[in-house]
Formats: C-alpha cells, sequence, structure tokens
C-alpha cells in the first residue's frame, strides 16, 4: 500500500507485490498487449477522498480499479470502476472511467518487486510505478 496527502485530499493505492525472482518481467511473465492488474493477486486499487487530476484528466473522488496494457514503448493505464476483482480476469472495458498512455522509462536499478510509489510536492505528485528496469511516471495534481 502507499498514500499521499494533501491538504483534505487523501490518496490510498492498495496492490500486492509480485517478484521478479530471477524471470524476464515484460514481454514473458507480464505479456505486452494484454490487460494486466498491476500487480499480483487482486487488481490494484485507488481510493481517492477528493477529485484530482490524474495525467491532466479529471478522477473524480471514490475508490477504483487500476489496470495497464504494457507494451515496449508505453503503458495504457486504466482506471475502471469495479472494485473487488481478483486479478483481470473480469475486467470489463464498459466500466473504464479512464484510459491514457504513459512512457516506459529504463530505469538503472532493477526492482526485484513490483513497486507503486507516490512522490508529493504540495499539490504536485507523480504517481511512479517500477519493476525490474521499467519506471513509468503518472503526473498527479491535487485541486484544493
Amino acid at each position: 500500500m502507499t498514500t499521499a496527502r494533501y491538504k483534505d485530499t487523501y490518496i490510498k493505492i492498495t496492490y500486492c507485490q509480485p517478484h521478479k525472482n530471477g524471470r524476464d518481467i515484460f514481454g514473458k511473465l507480464v505479456p505486452y498487449g494484454k490487460v494486466w492488474r498491476l500487480g499480483a493477486n487482486e487488481a490494484t486499487e485507488i481510493t481517492l477522498t477528493k477529485d484530482i487530476l490524474i495525467n491532466n484528466a479529471l478522477l473524480k473522488a471514490g475508490t477504483y480499479s487500476m489496470f495497464a496494457i504494457p507494451s515496449t514503448e508505453q503503458w495504457t493505464i486504466i482506471i475502471n470502476s469495479d472494485v473487488g476483482l481478483w486479478g483481470s480476469y473480469n475486467y470489463n472495458q464498459a466500466k473504464d472511467v479512464l484510459r491514457f498512455d504513459a512512457r516506459v522509462q529504463q530505469n538503472n536499478e532493477v526492482f526485484e518487486p513490483f513497486t507503486i510509489r507516490i512522490d508529493a510536492r504540495n499539490d504536485l505528485a507523480e504517481l511512479l510505478f517500477y519493476w525490474d528496469q521499467v519506471k513509468i511516471i503518472i503526473p498527479v495534481k491535487f485541486l484544493q
């Protein structure tokens, strides 16, 4: 779990951390072009107490599932209104609230566990996904 707070806005992301364990991750364990739960076991969920801008798009307060469709150059990030899902097996695209692309960046450090962080600086933040040598950065703006 990772959290951030700015004034009255609280963000909580709940996820399970799979580990690399010597495996090839992207394109193998996590196939390219298919919906992934952004972690292991249950689908990753994000909870917001107030509206935010994520990647310059409005996301209303509430709880949502988060998924990704990885590729070599970018990931399609999906925010979905279904919650309490196991993996991405019952993912329903009709319940997508938001979709956007985020550029894949190479990281010099190898992250053994899949890691989500929120780097908050006043009313701006970055939502960061790390695994293996891949890094995804998504801008967030608190709206207060």
